[in-house]
């Protein structure tokens, strides 16, 4: 199997539960946040939107420098907007990683902000970084701020302790 054909494999499968997750966040909430540090809850629900984003960034550039306002922010004002940009997101990555030889995973790439080198990976560990284990990391914290929030919490690998009857 072809790493692109792994990595869309994964990709589609960690998106159907972050399906759920974003499916529940209420929208009249968007602006809450569990601490003044914290994203808000929109703001956090589009990161997990928009880091498939990365996928074309870290496969057709050699390198990216993060200065102010090269990273085109998703924003969503309801739901069903939100749904909608994270699946052409998805989409979009999985094409371009169906396209992506096992080669040019291998090569190097480089993230950069305001010139400066941060890091230098091969591709294929970028992409497990900064889309798949990105995702998944922000996914959690999505959790937490819907438990903070008494909004019942979808499971992801099972069903979670609001999908259960407990048996006292």
């Amino acid at each position: 199997m072809s790493l692109g054909t792994a990595f869309t494999g994964e990709l589609k499968h960690e998106a159907a539960g972050t399906k759920k997750i974003l499916s529940a966040i209420p929208e009249d909430k968007f602006d809450w946040k569990p601490h003044e540090k914290s994203m808000s809850l929109g703001r956090l629900a589009c990161h997990v939107a928009e880091l498939p984003q990365w996928v074309r960034i870290i496969l057709e550039q050699d390198v990216y420098n993060m200065v102010p306002g090269s990273f085109n922010r998703l924003t969503a004002s309801s739901i069903e907007d939100l749904l909608k940009q994270f699946e052409k997101c998805i989409q979009e990555a999985a094409d371009i990683l169906l396209a992506t030889t096992d080669e040019q995973f291998q090569t190097k790439w480089i993230f950069a902000k305001n010139g400066m080198t941060v890091y230098e990976l091969p591709r294929k560990t970028a992409i497990r970084q900064m889309v798949l284990n990105h995702i998944i990391h922000h996914r959690a914290q999505l959790t937490v701020y819907l438990r903070l929030l008494e909004v019942p919490v979808p499971g992801l690998y099972g069903p979670s302790a609001d999908e259960i009857k407990h048996v006292k």
